[in-house]
């Protein structure tokens, strides 16, 4: 545990205290320091929203907001930009020639590296705005007047591990807050009944970096995600295995209460105590919302459908979509989907797997965008999709060197993001990558840029949504200048 949150260690005596130290004088001066907290981080979201308790109260934001919610499908492994929504002519004119030379500073695995590859998909301009989608992604390719295209991304690392890190909470390294801690410890949450930042990880395994990738780092555990299991019980152990009388069972939480408050008086300053007192208190109202917030079989045969729930491949990721959908219609303030593995690390067989990737997702992300305008949810919610980082122009080859094996290496230099919903400029194209799609030329967004645009979405001024540390203020953008992609905003 980081020496900057030095309340999240046991609660020691007096006697503990001087015994440890062998020394009463220095004993006195540390325990002078504990009872002023003046070790203890300041939580300020700004200097308007108060820092005490750490709870999960609605809070005003620094200025009115477009968007309520989000809705963050990420798409974890790097899809390639140049082979879904980034086509690049000179690759389909130059393919098989030579370029490694050119750019091998840029490759993580130079031993497979092949030379110009074209993309074995074809593009077309959809909609009123003529956006570029390839054929991998028909369903997606019906709603690009609804999506703001950001096709300058760039990163700082072709590594997975410290890539998902930093998309994840702004820095190349474990033990920071995510995005939608950050973003619920700015906000608190409209749900009484539900957790306000909710994770639908796929059941067929966790991603790179597991659970870190929705914990709250420094920030109380209040604010780190809850994983809902999409089929079954919501949450494991959430119901008793034998019902009991309603009044066994309020005498019960009363007692618990009253000893959970006995315990916290006698232990001040625990974050980990408060949220897990909060922690059986919402679970005791979870009981019944998690159940029905899950629970699709109320859903009418056409949404279910429109999800492609109940066929294969869709039928994992519509249920999530579907119930993402579900849990912002309740006041659940960030939805984050993840799909297993790394499907989208395409190093070979880029053709067959990035269909099979697309055959799983494409239909039911479709459908949540339709779902959310014709439920009047789009206006107020955010939806964003995107992984870690792209991929290279150039072909990874298999050792056979079998050119229908062939993938991709990862790229840190372009990747294309999107999003949709409240606040945004729909049927939008922001950004522009070189000939090859190697590096963002044109309006380049860091993920720093990205974060402060979605928090600025909701409300939150990058800059003034802050934990103080030693003086410093630490921030999911860093202590770099961030900007906003105002490009793609309404």
């Amino acid at each position: 545990m980081p020496d900057y949150f030095p309340f999240s260690s046991p609660a020691i005596t007096r006697r503990d205290l001087f015994n440890s130290m062998q020394g009463g004088l220095c004993g006195a001066a540390l325990g002078y320091l504990f009872n002023h907290h003046s070790s203890f981080p300041k939580l300020c979201a700004s200097e308007r929203i108060p820092t005490e308790p750490a709870n999960l109260k609605p809070r005003q934001p620094h200025f009115p907001a477009k968007a309520n919610s989000v809705i963050h499908l990420f798409m974890n492994g790097g899809p390639s930009q140049m082979d879904l929504f980034d086509p690049k002519p000179f690759l389909d004119k130059n393919h098989g020639k030579t370029y490694f030379d050119k750019i091998a500073g840029e490759v993580e695995n130079p031993q497979s590296a092949g030379a110009l590859m074209k993309s074995p998909f074809r593009f077309g301009q959809y909609g009123q705005s003529g956006m570029w989608v390839s054929d991998a992604m028909p369903h997606l390719a019906k709603k690009v007047d609804d999506i703001a295209f950001i096709r300058s991304m760039h990163t700082t690392n072709l590594t997975h591990e410290p890539a998902l890190y930093l998309i994840q909470s702004g820095k190349m390294g474990p033990g920071r807050p995510t995005l939608g801690s950050w973003v619920v410890y700015g906000l608190g949450s409209e749900s009484e009944n539900l957790p306000a930042y909710v994770v639908l990880d796929d059941p067929l395994g966790l991603p790179i970096n597991g659970v870190e990738n929705w914990q709250a780092g420094f920030l109380p555990p209040t604010f780190q995600g809850t994983r809902f299991r999409p089929t079954g019980s919501p949450v494991l152990n959430l119901r008793p295995e034998v019902e009991r009388p309603l009044e066994v069972i309020q005498t019960e939480v009363k007692l618990r209460t009253e000893l959970d408050k006995l315990h916290r008086k006698m232990r001040p300053n625990q974050p980990a105590l408060d949220a897990r007192m909060e922690t059986y208190e919402l679970a005791a109202r979870m009981q019944l919302a998690a159940s029905d917030a899950l629970d699709i079989t109320g859903e009418s045969k056409d949404t279910k459908d429109q999800y492609g729930i109940g066929r294969e491949p869709t039928d994992s990721y519509g249920r999530r979509c579907l119930i993402a959908r579900r849990l912002v219609e309740r006041g659940v303030r960030f939805v984050q989907l993840y799909i297993n593995a790394q499907i989208w690390d395409n190093h070979t067989g880029l053709a067959s797997d990035m269909k099979k990737a697309c055959e799983r997702t494409d239909q039911p992300i479709a459908a949540l965008l339709g779902d959310l305008k014709q439920r009047g949810l789009f206006e107020s919610t955010l939806v964003v999709w995107g992984g870690e980082f792209g991929r290279l122009p150039i072909a990874q080859m298999s050792p056979d060197k079998d050119e229908r094996k062939a993938g991709r290496d990862h790229n840190k230099n372009a990747f294309t993001t999107w999003m949709a919903g409240a606040g945004i400029k729909p049927g939008t194209s922001f950004g522009r990558t070189d000939e090859i799609g190697l590096a963002a030329v044109e309006n380049r967004v860091s993920v720093a840029d990205w974060h402060a645009t979605i928090l600025h979405l909701l409300g939150l001024h990058h800059d003034q949504l802050f934990v103080m540390d030693n003086g410093l203020r630490e921030r999911l953008t860093g202590v770099l200048e961030a900007s906003l992609v105002k490009g793609i905003l309404a």
